[in-house]
C-alpha cells in the first residue's frame, strides 16, 4: 500500500532512461487490471522518441513536461469488439492508476494528462503516434526519474464518510 499513500504527479524528469523491465512491469500492472466482462479494452503504446514526445507535449495546454520525459505511455481504446463499451473509460481509468502506482512501486514519477473526451487533444494524440482509426485515446502518462517529487498530501476527510447500518 506503500505506492498509494507516497505516489503524487510528477512533472519533471531526469535525462536518464527507463530500463525495460521497469516498462514492462508497468504494462504488466495495467494488463493486470480488472474490466467489466473482462473486456480489456485497452492497448498500450510506449513512446521514448524525442521527435514523438515534442508532439505529444503539444497536445493540449497541460502537457509540456512530455517533452523532457524519457518516456511516455498513450493509453487508448478498442472501439470495436467490446462487451460493454459504456464502461470502456471506466476500464481504462482503472489501467491508468493501476499504470500510477507501477511507477510509483518502482521509483519512478509520472502524470495521468486530461486528454479524452476533449476531441481536439485526441486527434492530436492519435496523429503524433499514428493510431489505427479503430482506436481512441484515453491518457498520455510521461514518466521518468523524477527530478523532484514533493510528498502527498494526506487527503482523508472524516466528512466525506458516511456509514449506513
Amino acid at each position: 500500500m506503500n505506492a498509494i499513500f507516497t505516489r503524487t504527479s510528477v512533472r519533471s524528469y531526469e535525462e536518464r532512461p527507463v530500463e525495460a523491465e521497469k516498462i514492462e512491469k508497468i504494462l504488466r500492472a495495467a494488463m493486470a487490471a480488472p474490466s467489466a466482462m473482462n473486456q480489456q479494452p485497452w492497448e498500450f503504446y510506449v513512446v521514448t522518441n524525442k521527435e514523438v514526445l515534442q508532439k505529444l507535449a503539444e497536445a493540449s495546454p497541460y502537457t509540456a513536461m512530455t517533452a523532457k520525459a524519457p518516456a511516455a505511455l498513450v493509453l487508448c481504446s478498442r472501439k470495436k469488439d467490446v462487451l460493454v463499451p459504456e464502461l470502456i473509460d471506466v476500464d481504462m481509468a482503472i489501467a491508468t492508476e493501476n499504470v500510477l502506482l507501477a511507477i510509483e512501486a518502482q521509483g519512478l514519477g509520472g502524470v495521468m494528462l486530461g486528454i479524452a473526451p476533449f476531441a481536439d487533444r485526441m486527434e492530436r494524440v492519435a496523429k503524433a503516434i499514428v493510431l489505427p482509426e479503430a482506436l481512441s485515446v484515453f491518457t498520455v502518462v510521461p514518466f521518468g526519474y523524477p527530478a523532484k517529487k514533493n510528498p502527498q498530501q494526506d487527503r482523508y476527510d472524516k466528512q466525506r464518510v458516511h456509514y449506513v447500518d
